[in-house]
Formats: structure tokens, sequence, C-alpha cells
């Protein structure tokens, strides 16, 4: 463990920060926890490091601590509206990277007015668990591989789900695809746990403006309302305005934005 002692508080009250695991930190004030730090690899590689602390001059000992034994480029997420919380990053060295908008959606078709949309003609909507995991990872990888050529797969919504490395596919389970004869155009994840949650919604490049992610979403919220969900919840990175035009189409409003920070 590494110990190192900082002044902190209104009563200039000795602070000691220790380091109590590989990516674990502790603000210690006469053996009381009074903030607590982590740091954790995101699926993607990335570091991401978060703060708990009560006190200003806390949170700044913490992230210096932490930063003086942890690698650049470091990352965090903090909620827009948390001020304080930002402040603190910032006074830290980090600077805003991304901005994620949070939308919540209806599921009821009168809401989204997807009551009637169907799949383009030739297409079958496969429902989630039902899909071949051979051509599922396959138009995965398509898809990926055409965004990161072109805005770039930082601009798709961020991902935090544990996987091994190298898999792109979590779950098959929780993914619904638009299907031609042979292959797979397009995709939905929809994950239920806690609440609702569409992580992606993707069509290949060539397939794009048929109609194919208002289908997937038709039957992906139909599905979700005939389970008794009123409403699910996705993220949409600002700079991604097809995507927002395609939520806020169906009638989905925007609720609360992220901040992704880097140092």
């Amino acid at each position: 463990m590494n110990t190192k002692p900082f002044t902190s508080g209104p009563n200039e009250t000795a602070v000691v920060i220790t380091r109590v695991a590989e990516r674990q930190w502790h603000a210690l004030d006469d053996d009381l926890v009074v903030g607590r730090g982590h740091a954790v690899h995101r699926p993607d590689g990335r570091l991401f490091v978060s703060i708990d602390a009560w006190h200003h001059a806390t949170f700044d000992r913490l992230a210096e601590a932490m930063l003086a034994e942890l690698p650049a480029p470091l990352y965090t997420v903090v909620d827009e509206a948390d001020a304080e919380l930002t402040a603190g990053w910032r006074r830290a060295g980090f600077t805003i990277r991304r901005r994620e908008w949070e939308y919540v959606v209806p599921t009821d078709p009168r809401d989204t007015g997807l009551e009637a949309v169907l799949p383009p003609s030739g297409l079958t909507i496969v429902p989630a668990g039902q899909a071949d995991e051979s051509l599922l990872r396959a138009v995965d990888r398509a898809i990926r591989d055409e965004v990161e050529a072109t805005v770039g797969w930082q601009s798709m919504p961020a991902e935090v789900i544990p996987r091994p490395v190298g898999d792109t596919i979590v779950d098959p389970s929780t993914y619904a695809v638009a299907a031609a004869p042979h292959r797979y155009l397009g995709l939905i994840r929809v994950v239920t746990a806690n609440r609702p949650r569409i992580g992606l919604v993707a069509v290949r490049a060539g397939e794009q403006r048929r109609g194919i992610a208002r289908g997937l979403l038709a039957h992906a919220l139909g599905t979700l309302h005939r389970s008794g969900y009123a409403e699910a919840w996705t993220e949409v990175h600002e700079s991604n305005q097809a995507a927002s035009a395609l939520f806020e189409g169906i009638g989905a409003r925007p609720m609360s934005s992220n901040l992704e920070l880097v140092r």
C-alpha cells in the first residue's frame, strides 16, 4: 500500500491517501474513510477513473494521488448536471471529449407511430434469441468496420458491458436482426436488466435509408410494450444527428446528458 499525507478541510485536518488495492484508493481522516477513488478498464481497453468524496479538497487530493500513479490517457464520465463533480475533474486537468444525450423512448405503438411499420420488402425481423450467431457476428463486424472507416466508432454510444477481448457480441440473445435471405443487414440490441435499454441500433451502410432501422425499432419497442414496459432508454452521441432524428421522430425525449472527460 502507498500512503501520502495531505491537508484538507476547513480545520486543516490531516488526510492520508492510501492505495488499498491495485486500482482503489481511500482518503482517511483519523482512520475514517472520507473519500474513495477507483480505476477500471472499459471493454475497449481505456482506463476510467471515479472519485466519491464529500469535500472539494479531499477530491483534489485523491485525484492528485491517482493521476500520479496511473498511466495516461485517463477518462471519466459525469452527469452534465453535476456541476461540482465536473468542476473537480476540470481542476484535475480533464477536458470534454464527448457528450451523450440520454433519451426516454415510449414503447406504445400509438405514441411512437410505429404501429403499422413493417420491414422493407424481402426482409424479415428475427427476434432476439433466434438469430444465427455466425451471421450476427458477421453483420456486427461489418457495421463496426464501416463506422470506424467514416465517422469513427467513438460517435456511437459508449460501451460499458464487460466482454472478452476481441469479442464485440456480449450476449447474442439480446440482439434482434433484419434478415435478407443469406445475410443480416441490421441489428438492434436491447437489455432489460434494471430498465430496458437500447444499446445499439445499426444498419449496414449500403442498406440505409430503406426503413430498416424503423422496422427494427418497431419490433423491439413493440416487444417491450407487450412485456409490460412503458418506456425504454437509449444514449445518442451529440454529433449523431441521424440517430437523434430517428429517436425524436418516434417521440423520444432527451432527459439528461453525460460528459466523457479525458486527461
